[in-house]
């Protein structure tokens, strides 16, 4: 859906009066964004279009009938287009030019592919790359837009900050060097760069309405992004499907044959810690869009979508298929039924309110299963770890038939990690006093369980384990603040009487893919970077937390770290209805611990900073 969309002649003779007035007007209107538009965005329209681009299009190069869409909703979401020009080449081939628009004027490099850093009111935000971005954007059409893969319109992206000064060199350092290829970036000076890019594909004007086809055009995946993505996935024995996760699979490929916009159907499979539900969703993902079904992979945490997809591609860095694996809160602007199938995995972690405020949409559960012909949740209860974590199976069901939606269940109980051992699991849930089970201790239970002494055995263990195949990883409670994140010299984890002290993994060089950086063993990670994902060894360290007095688990929030948003909003609650919080804090701690004691597919070695907890555990080893 385009909100605005002219010759260049029309452009031109908008923008040199109050173009944002239109452009706000048309976005509400044709996309159907309801929500105020703030001044920022506001501000940007008329900076960015009837000033800067104004120039840029300001000439003789570039024909008076080329087409210009401003705000163009590639498949009805929120990514969005900020500019395009549409028209011919000398031997009549149709090209779009899709301009990627940044009013920035101080950018810092990171250390995370594609991302980088920008002001953000009172602190610093994470930003696409705008060279990444617009590229994206390309790829996004080229998969999925079925007039421009089989009609070979061919696509021109590249990036205008034109408020910003390339003097400091972090938009074109070389760690961004792969995006910048596909994408060229431009800046405050290069207003005759940007013309040249333009005119050298646009010979002639849009005389075969490109744009207009575009727009309404059928969106389905191409057949060479469906192969490219089997490939990826055949013969790999990490997405081999076994046991119950074969039934649930092709329920749910069922389900996604017959699902339409008039039969809308939610599929809520459980399963708990290593059984297999990523391994569902990710096979799901590939042979949904072999399909020809517009299909994507949804997690809250970016660490499952990075890592699968580096998995997938066997690339550390953002490749053509980054846009099928999006995060949860990307659908609140999303039109009913935009997509056939949407996959969602780590359930539990939906929130109601998207974006970094908590302030946009209704309910994510609802906007997912209205966005979506049919739905998939894999989902364990037992791992919600946040303050603001809402997926439970009762609310999927309700918002389901609130939509008219036919609820199917599924269940993988197969237990593939911790050596295949459900007895573990239960010791760890009868141990952590979340549940009473007949494990009481480890007895004839197959697993490398250890509990050592001090942090330093811990870090050695995971040391040597790491030597066999880059699979062994330590984790923390969040109980420690993040001080290195200004200053990247400090370590976060210290335990002094043991002179220990660690980086938490959260500005590792790798962002989000650290379970899988071969550098990562170096650095500690938490529940937000591990959550989904399994190694082979797990070292983790109980802190302060979580401490056991006459034989009862005693939960404590406020040893929790500042810097730690997981038990944001525990302080209100408790001045509301001090036992529910009480009660809701308990629960998010000892999950916390729960799901890391279960990330080793073979061991897992603890370290308890209190020593009275440590005897506790150590009782319940053996008889």
């Amino acid at each position: 859906m385009i909100a605005y969309q002219s010759t260049k002649q029309g452009f031109l003779e908008d923008a040199s009066g109050n173009i944002a007035d239109i452009i706000q007007l048309q976005v509400k209107e044709k996309l159907g964004i309801n929500r105020k538009t703030g001044s920022s965005e506001y501000n940007s329209w008329q900076n960015s279009l009837g000033n800067n681009m104004y120039h840029v299009m300001n000439t003789n190069q570039i024909p008076d009938d080329t087409g210009i869409a401003i705000e163009y909703s590639i498949l009805g979401g929120k990514q969005r287009i900020d500019f395009i020009v549409t028209g011919e080449n000398e031997a009549g081939e149709e090209f779009v030019v899709i301009i990627e628009l940044k009013q920035w004027t101080d950018i810092q490099i990171t250390e995370e592919d594609a991302i980088v850093m920008t002001p953000y009111r009172h602190g610093l935000s994470k930003e696409l790359h705008p060279s990444y971005q617009a590229w994206s954007y390309s790829t996004l059409l080229d998969g999925f837009n079925v007039t421009v893969y089989e009609e070979n319109i061919q696509l021109k992206p590249c990036a205008y900050l034109h408020n910003y000064s390339a003097d400091n060199n972090v938009i074109e350092n070389s760690f961004y060097a792969d995006y910048l290829e596909k994408a060229p970036a431009f800046y405050k000076n290069d207003k005759e760069k940007l013309q040249k890019f333009i005119a050298q594909f646009i010979k002639f004007g849009d005389k075969k309405k490109t744009m207009y086809r575009i727009d309404n055009s059928e969106l389905r995946p191409s057949k060479n992004l469906a192969d490219s993505l089997v490939k990826m996935i055949d013969g790999n024995p990490e997405f081999v499907l076994i046991d119950d996760q074969k039934i649930v699979y092709e329920t749910a490929l069922a389900l996604a044959k017959k699902s339409s916009e008039s039969n809308k159907n939610v599929l809520i499979i459980e399963g708990g810690p290593g059984t297999g539900k990523s391994v569902v969703a990710i096979n799901l993902l590939v042979n949904i869009t072999k399909l020809g079904l517009n299909t994507r992979y949804i997690t809250k945490n970016a660490a499952p979508r990075g890592v699968f997809e580096a998995k997938l591609t066997g690339k550390m860095t953002r490749t053509a298929i980054s846009n099928m694996f999006t995060n949860s809160g990307a659908y609140f602007d999303s039109n009913p039924n935009d997509f056939h199938v949407l996959i969602v995995d780590e359930a539990h972690r939906l929130v109601e309110k998207s974006g970094v405020f908590r302030n946009l949409g209704e309910n994510q559960i609802k906007e997912i299963i209205e966005s979506s012909q049919s739905s998939v949740f894999f989902i364990d209860e037992n791992q919600k770890v946040t303050w603001y974590d809402i997926g439970e199976k009762d609310r999927i069901e309700k918002w389901a038939k609130k939509v008219g939606a036919k609820v199917y269940h599924g269940k993988l109980e197969s237990q593939f990690r911790c050596n295949g051992s459900d007895g573990y699991l239960a010791w760890i849930d009868n141990a952590l006093q979340i549940r009473e089970t007949a494990n009481i201790t480890l007895n004839d239970i197959n697993y490398d369980f250890r509990i050592v002494d001090s942090p330093n055995e811990l870090r050695d263990l995971i040391f040597e384990k790491n030597k066999i195949n880059n699979k062994a990883r330590l984790v923390a409670g969040y109980c420690w603040d993040w001080i290195s994140k200004k200053n990247k010299s400090l370590k976060d984890v210290q335990i002094p009487n043991y002179n220990f002290e660690m980086r938490w993994n959260l500005v590792s060089d790798d962002g989000y893919i650290w379970i899988i950086s071969p550098k990562s063993v170096n650095e500690i990670g938490c529940i937000h970077t591990c959550q989904g994902l399994e190694v082979d060894y797990i070292g983790v360290i109980i802190g302060p937390d979580l401490i056991v007095r006459n034989d009862k688990i005693i939960t404590d929030p406020n040893k929790r770290a500042k810097t730690d948003q997981s038990l944001r909003g525990y302080k209100t609650a408790l001045k509301i209805n001090p036992e529910e919080a009480k009660k809701k804090a308990d629960d998010i701690i000892k999950n916390t611990y729960r799901t890391l004691m279960t990330r080793g597919m073979k061991g897992c070695y603890v370290y308890f900073v209190d020593k009275d907890t440590e005897k506790y555990f150590k009782s319940r080893i053996t008889t």
